[in-house]
């Protein structure tokens, strides 16, 4: 007899990626050189006075016990320091400052302190998808908000919240975006707060790629808006700011209420990031940062190879302003396929494994997600594959690549 899924697994869709990761591991076994562009795991190692500090602390034993949950000291000063530098908002690293374990398992507990069964959360869709699936697990209701190039996301919430029962508690917003890899500026921020205020809402905020930009104006936090402590947290991360994504180590601040909620429920959970990975993080913040801006150099020089070799390849997609990713609609005469069919074709016929759009919610299908995580050498023989790959099926012109026919826009 076949036996019943436990509840919360229940509520969980099939991992649409997981395709992709067996066809990919079994042409891997096969001896086939796969070009990965599907996972967002940057490939740069941290940079060494990170590791120095860590390679000292660690060989101190008294720092091998456990540590504490909300993060030591030393780290929540120094994620102070960085708001006020980067942001000019002032933070009380007592009230106001949680280290969490990467953005990640920050919002997912949060998620599980501040919700109610039957809730309901508006998370715009395409999204990182512990966005809308933490408060699932939680015991949410999601209400997904059409989201992407051209949508006016404030009048979508909006328009979503009017028409929600019971009225949403809670929005997640995240700028620059994963996957979609818009921006947003200050102004929609503030007109975010003083809506959510009216409407008594919660605003999440993931700003974990917030210093990997490419223009002249870097990407704003959502606290910098008047009002934003009464209503908002956000959640930022180490991984990409400082290539340190194995380390596992980000924040939440803001609003008192929400970081005492999500201590609290940590300390029942978790003792907290070893402490030499926390008095590393520590020496990031506080230390040189001409490692951010050469992380950031990096990444835009490896989108200008990427975007600019594939439209030379007949496969034009938009050029983004942020992020380590590009979010291209999948070309018109492979459409029929869906993302995930395409996806697959091309893994199987250019060896270049790309995230299929689908994975990232209803909206994303028509797009496929490329992680800038192969070298700009790894990049080109990406760009030749594809353009072989696109030529043995007939070619593609710029307006048939232009936009999907169902395009979120």
């Amino acid at each position: 007899m076949k036996e019943p899924e436990f509840h919360r697994i229940r509520r969980l869709p099939p991992y649409v990626f997981a395709e992709v990761n067996r066809l990919k591991a079994a042409a891997r076994a096969a001896g086939r050189d796969i070009i990965d562009l599907g996972m967002g795991n940057p490939d740069s190692p941290t940079p060494k006075h990170i590791v120095d500090k860590l390679v000292e602390t660690v060989r101190d034993g008294k720092t091998h016990r456990y540590s504490t949950s909300r993060g030591i000291p030393g780290l929540r000063k120094a994620w102070a320091g960085y708001y006020e530098r980067r942001f000019g908002v002032r933070l009380d690293p007592e009230t106001q400052v949680c280290v969490t374990l990467g953005s990640k398992e920050g919002l997912a507990n949060l998620a599980q302190a501040i919700t109610a069964p039957g809730d309901t959360i508006l998370t715009p869709n395409p999204s990182y998808p512990i966005h809308p699936f933490g408060f699932i697990i939680a015991g949410a209701s999601i209400r997904h908000v059409p989201f992407g190039p051209g949508i006016d996301l404030m009048r979508e919430l909006a328009h979503a919240a009017e028409h929600s029962v019971p009225a949403p508690s809670m929005v997640v917003l995240n700028f620059p975006s994963n996957p979609t890899a818009l921006t947003c500026d200050l102004d929609f921020y503030k007109e975010m707060v003083a809506w959510a205020k009216a409407k008594e809402i919660w605003l999440l905020s993931d700003i974990a790629y917030a210093e990997i930009y490419f223009g002249d104006e870097p990407p704003p936090s959502i606290l910098q808006a008047p009002g934003a402590f009464d209503v908002a947290i956000e959640f930022g991360s180490l991984s990409k700011t400082y290539s340190m994504p194995g380390w596992r180590i980000g924040f939440a601040a803001g609003n008192t209420r929400l970081v005492s909620a999500l201590t609290r429920i940590k300390s029942y959970l978790d003792y907290g990031a070893f402490t030499p990975i926390q008095v590393a993080a520590t020496a990031a913040l506080n230390g040189p940062q001409d490692c951010v801006e050469g992380f950031r150099k990096l990444y835009r020089e490896r989108r200008d190879v990427l975007v600019d070799g594939l439209a030379k390849a007949g496969w034009p997609i938009p050029k983004p302003d942020a992020t380590m990713f590009c979010w291209a609609p999948v070309p018109k005469r492979f459409r029929h396929l869906g993302s995930l069919g395409f996806a697959k074709l091309l893994l199987e016929e250019a060896d270049v494994a790309v995230s299929p759009g689908i994975g990232f919610g209803e909206y994303g299908e028509g797009y496929v997600r490329m992680a800038l995580v192969e070298n700009k050498h790894r990049l080109r023989q990406a760009v030749r594959n594809i353009r072989a790959f696109l030529a043995r099926h007939g070619g593609e012109t710029a307006a048939d690549a232009a936009q999907p026919e169902k395009a979120v826009a």
